[in-house]
């Protein structure tokens, strides 16, 4: 796990699913300072209480927008590591409230750049996702986006001051408003037709704590510049569907507005700079202006390039949660 004794650390969207799992993480280590950066005070004040009379670092929990360049400069101040978990994640809401996903993710992210530059924080992690990968939604393009601008934000900080990296997956179990919360809401008021939107359909899927330890490696082994990508399972939706209820009937509803019959964590265009590592892959930035030699991790495992185009989607993984695996997951959270 990362190293992040005496270090002051800030968490963006620090009360959203991955930013609570990560400070859960984060506090068994003896930090300087953790900072939860959220502009949702109900959550900060639930999430504030679990901590009372065990608090183990000098936690803070400091209300902000990341759409507020001011506010996020100011909570900026002696951070040294920034974990950008904060984003609009609804593929839905994002089509009805176009303008508010980007002010969020792309302007947002556009802020945290400039800010991180101006304080001189050393690293930032920005949180993408699958369906950054040939997007069909705006929360798609708007974290491709995101995702180009961190990348580029390289090019504006010298050597060895600020880097930014992204960390790219794909569904986390248990996450909020997730379908798994879906099928089992229906199955608790005891409807037994759950709705599919296509009995094809497949989804990249990794564990909350697993979620937590890529992330966490991403910060030892980060240069600047690239984009980690993990080695995980998929899953179909019907097998999901099953494990929860076995004696479910489907409705087939067809795919809703933005939505992928199948994910991809790296495209054919995009094969052509990746190299491969053992537990995960790495999309090298295709302008390199440092000369990094990002064939060799930080913890000196060699890498190799990809000998052919290849496309990583969710239908052809090589790896599929078996109805066991993904019984066992759901008994992990109940």
């Amino acid at each position: 796990m990362v190293n992040l004794k005496n270090k002051v650390v800030l968490i963006t969207g620090g009360t959203g699913f991955l930013g609570k799992a990560l400070v859960k993480e984060f506090i068994k280590q003896k930090l300087k300072k953790l900072i939860i950066f959220s502009r949702d005070e109900q959550k900060q004040f639930n999430f504030a209480k679990e901590f009372n009379n065990k608090q183990q670092v000098n936690l803070r929990f400091f209300i902000g927008d990341v759409r507020d360049k001011n506010r996020l400069n100011l909570a900026l101040k002696d951070v040294d590591i920034v974990f950008h978990t904060a984003a609009m994640k609804h593929v839905a809401i994002s089509e009805y409230n176009p303008t508010e996903c980007v002010k969020t993710n792309i302007s947002g992210s556009e802020n945290l750049v400039y800010t991180a530059l101006n304080n001189k924080v050393k690293k930032v992690i920005a949180i993408s996702t699958d369906k950054a990968v040939n997007p069909l939604n705006l929360y798609g393009a708007s974290k491709l986006a995101s995702e180009k601008l961190f990348i580029s934000a390289n090019s504006f900080s010298k050597k060895n001051e600020c880097k930014f990296s992204v960390a790219r997956y794909g569904n986390v179990h248990g996450s909020t408003g997730s379908v798994v919360q879906v099928f089992k809401s229906l199955r608790e008021q005891g409807i037994k037709i759950l709705p599919i939107t296509d009995k094809r359909m497949t989804r990249f899927w990794i564990s909350q704590k697993k979620a937590v330890q890529f992330v966490n490696n991403c910060e030892i082994l980060m240069r600047g510049g690239e984009i980690f990508i993990p080695k995980i399972e998929s899953i179909r939706i019907t097998d999901l569907a099953k494990a929860i209820l076995p004696e479910c009937k489907f409705k087939l509803i067809g795919k809703q507005p933005g939505e992928k019959l199948h994910e991809v964590l790296f495209s054919k265009q995009e094969s052509a700079n990746i190299i491969e590592f053992k537990d995960y892959f790495v999309l090298k930035p295709v302008i390199n202006l440092n000369n990094f030699n990002y064939k060799k991790s930080l913890s000196k495992e060699k890498g190799k390039k990809l000998k052919n185009e290849y496309e990583y989607s969710s239908d052809i993984n090589r790896k599929f949660l078996n109805m066991l695996d993904i019984k066992n997951y759901l008994k992990k959270d109940g």
